[in-house]
């Protein structure tokens, strides 16, 4: 069924408002009790994304690793220190030695406790099953960290860090996240939608709607994870519940705003539905068509995170889409006009593009429209110039929002042992090539020590390599990068260097790839959609340019802020492409729902008129559907991951950018300022038809 196939459109608006559409609404509770019950948990819902694409150097030395001694085990580090900031006695370092022997650590051809230079801390490794994930890998950490610290006699102090470490803290942080996230997104929806309507009643039927999509769309996601292998991770998960609430509330406003203004013009509500949903339904399929394709563009990222929400996010919102279109129309069929109560519309022909704040507005905005446009855009533009002094990449132990003692540990130990000594790099060559490879790791300016730690059947040498800089840094990276141009110029060495420091460099460089391909083709395909609805070619660049610059703008202020207010030292890598992914398509959202209305008035009235009548009709619903989006966005911050917090942030400011500054102000007044043009190449029809029901 095309957008513009009115016949099409009038055949569904009936079958979903007819006085047997609670048969559909029967059946889709039915199907989406039985994907629920089918699906099963998601086992992945406790685990870190996982980021590192697996073409990377570092993920390759990951794999080659595998063939060594002990590979099946990795390593967390212990960190004992006295809360005093005194030196370790020889009764402190027996406790040490006491209590890893309470957790069944042996020594491996060296002693257990390592301790500092300064005398200050002591160090030792524990080994960890390398197979332990998510609440499993948690529990064990835990057990761990209790076993640890059982009769340690004061001041002594112990912490466990390390890379297993860190994915039992993210584990944990998400333990009961998404539970939260969904109840507080639940609670702002509630009160928005009441808010909105001002009935008790009303917000039950959307609310009830959109929260059964969302199940089901975590049960779709869920049986996608098993199908394709990609991760349905805790952030993940959590992005798509905000999506399926905040776009499904969206599509949900939409729809009941058009049917209480068509209740003001028939005197049956099921007429009055069925016009509401043969007007709106083709905004809401075209508003979902283009998040999903874009979205979908993610699945060329090189990220597997990226890859994995674009799959999960796209199917969660046609999920959505499904929801509002087949199940909420026969759920207002079924409840008539009182589901408004106590302010019930009545049909008095009441037109609600004639009067009100937005249509105030409007006319306000199509008197001056070029001192409107110039001063909206050129706030717009002061906020994206906020990108220029933006810095991008948090390290490992950045990502944090909540206290981690993974994070603490690391910070200790870094406090008394070289800063790369709690997670050494990791360099793997060709053992004929062992002499090449530790002179030129000897001589690379940043590397503390570079030790030899095994050989493999293979033929193939490891070391561990200590760097002088802090994990994660820029001079980490440098060193890496050094690391790599040194043994690559060694002939037949195949080294390969990998280690935390190496896979976030890879990660970061990937993600900046991923920016490169994936934001232009997200343009093109907003460009394509909006191309296709309109048939209009200025109109649809016009719409994608000004989105564009309130995204820039959004990403802009969302990073000042972020820096500002909440103390956050960067933005994470993925928050640029997400962020402007979520602001281009949603922003368009709201485009979309403004200027279908705007053509259909324009065919009456012109487009001046049908622009004013446009903003007047969409005002509320926009408004308050922007709203909803931003306020559900925000409760992104309830999730531990300072990249979520961010995401929260940029893309809240970016939807109320789009509501009341792009949407209000910027769009109308650029349509006053290209006229009929803005039309082409249809302005021709528009204006005959306007001139021919005599309207100016």
């Amino acid at each position: 069924m095309r957008l513009s196939d009115g016949q099409g459109w009038d055949r569904f608006a009936r079958m979903v408002t007819g006085r047997r559409s609670w048969a559909l609404l029967l059946a889709v509770f039915v199907a989406a009790v039985a994907v629920v019950a089918s699906a099963g948990s998601n086992q992945s819902a406790g685990q870190a994304p996982v980021s590192l694409p697996s073409s990377a150097e570092s993920a390759r030395a990951a794999a080659a690793a595998d063939d060594f001694p002990g590979a099946d085990e990795a390593a967390a580090i212990l960190v004992a220190t006295r809360t005093d900031d005194g030196v370790l006695t020889p009764t402190d370092l027996a406790a040490v030695e006491a209590a890893l022997t309470r957790a069944e650590v042996s020594a491996s051809g060296g002693p257990r406790v390592v301790p500092a230079p300064d005398g200050r801390a002591a160090i030792a490794q524990i080994p960890v099953p390398a197979d332990l994930n998510g609440f499993a890998l948690t529990d064990r950490i835990d057990e761990l960290r209790t076993t640890l610290t059982t009769d340690l006699p004061e001041p002594l102090r112990v912490q466990v860090t390390g890379g297993p470490a860190f994915g039992a803290d993210i584990a944990d942080s998400f333990s009961g996240a998404n539970t939260l996230l969904l109840i507080v997104t639940a609670l702002v929806v509630m009160v928005l939608l009441i808010l909105t309507y001002r009935s008790p009643v009303l917000w039950l039927v959307p609310l009830t709607v959109v929260g059964l999509a969302d199940r089901v769309a975590t049960s779709v996601g869920t049986a996608l994870a098993q199908l394709t292998g990609l991760t349905f991770d805790g952030s993940t998960s959590g992005i798509t519940s905000v999506l399926v609430f905040g776009a499904g509330t969206n599509y949900a406003l939409l729809l009941v705003s058009r049917y209480r203004d068509e209740l003001h013009r028939h005197d049956d509500h099921r007429d009055a539905l069925r016009a509401a949903v043969r007007h709106a339904a083709p905004a809401v399929v075209a508003s979902n068509v283009t998040v999903v394709l874009a979205l979908l563009t993610l699945l060329l990222a090189a990220l597997p995170n990226t890859r994995s929400l674009g799959a999960f996010a796209a199917a969660g919102l046609v999920v959505a889409l499904i929801f509002v279109l087949f199940a909420l129309p026969p759920a207002l069929a079924l409840c008539g006009r009182k589901i408004f109560w106590p302010f019930v519309p009545h049909a008095d022909g009441r037109d609600p593009a004639e009067h009100g704040i937005w249509a105030n507005v409007a006319m306000r905005v199509v008197r001056r429209p070029a001192l409107v446009a110039g001063v909206a855009s050129a706030v717009l533009v002061v906020f994206a110039a906020g990108l220029a002094t933006t810095d991008i990449g948090l390290s490992r132990t950045e990502q944090f929002r909540v206290e981690a003692e993974s994070v603490d540990g690391l910070q200790t130990l870094a406090e008394h042992f070289p800063s790369g000594s709690a997670d050494p790099a990791v360099v793997i060559a060709r053992t004929a090539a062992a002499p090449s490879v530790q002179a030129e790791l000897d001589a690379v300016p940043g590397i503390s020590r570079a030790t030899r730690t095994g050989a493999s059947d293979t033929g193939m040498t490891r070391w561990s390599v200590v760097l002088d800089a802090p994990p994660g840094s820029a001079d980490a990276f440098t060193t890496v990068e050094a690391m790599r141009s040194a043994l690559g110029a060694i002939p037949n060495g195949a080294a390969l260097v990998g280690g935390s420091d190496a896979e976030a460099l890879d990660i970061r460089d990937a993600a900046r790839r991923d920016q490169g391909l994936v934001i232009p083709l997200i343009l093109v395909v907003v460009l394509l959609v909006l191309l296709a609805l309109l048939r209009a070619v200025p109109a649809a660049v016009l719409l994608v340019g000004v989105t564009v610059l309130s995204a820039l703008a959004a990403l802009g202020a969302g990073s000042w802020i972020s820096g500002t207010v909440f103390g956050f030292p960067a933005l994470d890598t993925n928050v640029p492409l997400f962020g402007f992914l979520f602001l281009v398509a949603l922003g368009v959202d709201y485009t979309i729902f403004l200027v279908t209305r705007a053509r259909e008035e324009a065919a009456a009235h012109g487009t001046t008129q049908g622009m004013v009548r446009a903003v007047a009709s969409t005002g509320a619903v926009i408004t308050s559907a922007g709203a909803v989006l931003a306020a559900v966005f925000c409760v992104l911050g309830v999730l531990p991951l300072i990249t979520l917090t961010q995401l929260g942030i940029v893309v809240g400011i970016g939807i109320l950018l789009d509501t009341f500054v792009v949407r209000t102000l910027v769009v109308p007044a650029l349509f006053e300022l290209l006229g009929d043009k803005v039309w082409w190449p249809e302005r021709f029809h528009l204006g005959c038809r306007a001139r021919h029901r005599g309207v100016g």
